[in-house]
């Protein structure tokens, strides 16, 4: 395992800068995701890192070696492919000692470390099917256990679950992450998938046009974006903009008014800001809302019921869209066109500087 540096990295393509000086570290141990979408970067990164792309500036080091000069086969890294790049001429056995007959170890000990890899990746007794005999689910484990294998200080990920079916999309990146906290290896994971990108990820760092936007923990990057396009790429998000008003402590939005923690701006400042829409609740006609909760009025647009959650369009009064999204809460008898009152914690609302 290994600590990983990137210092001022950069790649063109032509007039495009796919990777424009990117700096960022990694520490020894961690799972650490590029999320972004298509066209990003995330991948040319990852390749550069790999080796399989050299970087016009910059340096990239391994527990404190500069290896950006190295070949791929000399960076100790293990691959796997968003295709999986499975040899079909070869059984799941000789798929998985490639890389160790190529390093030229022992027969003895690749037999070994071959029945090792793919015990952990749950398909031991394998070694004699072929790749067309087994399922995409298999075959993703066969390329981790061939990345494995080779005992790398990292281990490369790119869109490794693009090409499987959701319900074993969500079992197998369980089992990714998994499988690293047991190893303790460092990991960068590529992917377009935000969901994906939280359930496994120690940090991400959400990229856009070859830099990055924010650098986080998961949970971070969901309740404090620090730009409009981090909050809207990580989930749903009302984006929204305004008018600084009453002390630094409200922004209005046409005619209505949201609660914020107070703001270093003076009144008449033009802000955007985020709000989820689970952030919001609605309150029934003739009660208050929860204590140390803001409120304002709204009309409904529309609703889609979708049993334990509830999505609702409405509109403010100067036709600002504002979408929410109801856990559990009853919404027997609304309509089209009736007025809502909804609830929120002034903390749950994001201004960007």
């Amino acid at each position: 395992m290994a600590s990983i540096s990137i210092a001022g990295v950069s790649r063109s393509f032509g007039s495009v800068k796919a990777v424009d000086d990117i700096s960022l570290g990694i520490a020894d141990g961690e799972f650490f995701t590029l999320l972004g979408p298509s066209g990003c970067g995330k991948t040319t990164l990852l390749r550069m890192v790999a080796g399989f792309a050299d970087p016009e500036a910059g340096e990239i080091s391994f527990g404190g070696v500069r290896i950006d000069r190295l070949p791929p086969h000399r960076r100790d890294t293990g691959m796997v492919f968003q295709n999986y790049a499975i040899f079909p001429n070869l059984t799941v056995g000789g798929n998985v000692a490639y890389g160790l007959r190529a390093r030229r170890v022992a027969p003895s000990d690749i037999r070994e470390r071959v029945r090792r890899a793919l015990q952990l990746v749950r398909l031991a007794g394998f070694e004699q099917r072929w790749p067309h005999q087994l399922s995409g689910g298999q075959l993703q484990r066969v390329a981790i256990a061939r990345a494995l294998v080779i005992e790398p200080q990292v281990l490369l990920l790119d869109e490794p679950l693009s090409n499987l079916d959701a319900q074993l999309r969500l079992e197998m990146r369980g089992e990714i992450r998994e499988l690293q906290r047991q190893l303790g290896i460092t990991v960068i994971y590529v992917t377009h998938d935000q969901e994906e990108a939280l359930s496994i990820s120690d940090r991400i760092a959400v990229m856009r046009a070859g830099r990055f936007e924010q650098v986080d923990a998961p949970d971070a990057l969901y309740r404090r974006p620090r730009t409009a396009f981090v909050a809207e790429f990580i989930g749903a998000a009302n984006l929204l903009s305004g008018t600084v008003a009453a002390g630094g402590r409200r922004v209005l939005v046409g005619g209505t008014g949201f609660c914020v923690e107070k703001l270093a701006r003076p009144d008449g400042t033009q802000v955007s800001f985020a709000l989820r829409p689970e952030a919001l609740r609605l309150v029934a006609a003739g009660e208050a809302p929860p204590s140390g909760s803001a409120s304002l009025e709204a009309r409904l647009v529309r609703l889609e019921f979708l049993g334990a959650l509830t999505r609702l369009e409405a509109s403010l009064d100067d036709g600002t869209a504002l979408r929410a999204a109801l856990f559990d809460q009853p919404q027997a008898g609304l309509q089209a066109g009736d007025s809502l009152r909804l609830a929120y914690e002034e903390s749950r609302i994001t201004v960007f500087a």
